[in-house]
């Protein structure tokens, strides 16, 4: 290589690499200046430590991604900089280079490997039902609203419902917050819940859980929740899977409560459901009690059951 390429060489060096380091600085000032809005990457503020595992998973794959971008563009720029056509010769022709065809072969398969080994652990994690829970929820998914059955225990092991929410679809197809259920949960609390529908594939969606599970007919999916202390609030939540012509409308509340607030809540709850109970007579048949959700509810147009009755009138 002559001289005079070299010099070139360097002077370009020079001139590309206060450039960099600016750019490099500036994008420093501007993710400090967006707090952790800009590294959440579009994730909404986790809620649950499940949710802060699945962020760290998604940040995570971001920066390999970013890694892998800036290799193959950095590579990209260096080629354009430094191997131009300078003259008409012809340049060396290399037919293989293996130490660089290893190279590109093993490190995706690297990659790939670490990427699939943290998802398979964080999917462990997030499927894990084996911690205690102080909260347990069944969640009923039924064209076009939800229902929470706050049980005594899991579905598994035979719980009662303690107390029911239960939404009602508008008749004009329009979602309403003041007619969506609202599922209360407590701060910092274990929150198990089982999923069940009547009709058809749903899926259960709280953003701010950074999770959802469908919700499958005849297969009783579960999972659990470790809300964070200091997340009291309100949330939302919504049906992630296109379920029918008003999958829109399946839309519900959450709310976080501090720990007194929702034993006093939950209290009222419970006798206000014993005292219906008892107004009903001991010889009511209810399927709420059986925990069957949507089916065993009054309300007019929820639930599998209504609608099949409202066609048979027809």
């Amino acid at each position: 290589m002559s001289p005079t390429r070299q010099e070139n060489r360097r002077s370009t060096l020079r001139r590309w690499a206060p450039r960099g380091a600016a750019l490099a600085v500036l994008g420093l000032a501007a993710t400090g200046c967006a707090s952790n809005e800009l590294t959440r990457l579009g994730m909404p503020e986790p809620i649950t430590e499940q949710a802060e595992r699945v962020l760290s998973l998604w940040q995570g794959s971001w920066l390999a991604a970013f890694a892998v971008g800036i290799l193959v563009w950095g590579l990209f720029i260096w080629t354009i900089l430094f191997h131009r056509k300078r003259s008409e010769q012809l340049p060396p022709q290399v037919r293989y280079n293996m130490p660089i065809e290893a190279l590109y072969t093993v490190l995706p398969i690297v990659i790939i490997s670490v990427l699939f080994f943290f998802t398979a652990r964080d999917q462990a994690y997030l499927l894990d039902t084996e911690e205690p829970a102080d909260v347990h929820v069944e969640v009923v998914a039924f064209q076009w609203a939800w229902q929470f059955n706050y049980m005594d225990d899991t579905k598994e092991n035979g719980g009662e419902v303690l107390f029911s929410e239960t939404g009602v679809p508008n008749p004009d197809g329009t979602a309403n917050r003041d007619t969506q259920t609202t599922l209360v949960l407590p701060e910092d609390a274990v929150v198990h819940f089982d999923l069940h529908s009547p009709d058809v594939i749903h899926s259960f969606w709280i953003p701010a859980f950074g999770f959802k599970m469908d919700v499958v007919p005849g297969r009783d999916n579960a999972f659990q929740a470790n809300i964070n202390e200091g997340t009291a609030g309100d949330y939302v939540g919504r049906c992630a899977e296109l379920c029918g012509v008003d999958h829109t409308r399946m839309l519900f509340n959450v709310e976080v409560l501090p720990q007194d607030e929702y034993d006093a809540w939950a209290a009222e709850q419970e006798a206000e459901a014993s005292e219906a109970e008892q107004a009903e007579g001991p010889g009511a048949e209810t399927d709420l009690a059986e925990g069957t959700g949507a089916d065993g509810t009054d309300a007019e147009g929820t639930g599998a059951e209504a609608t099949e009755s409202e066609e048979n009138d027809e």
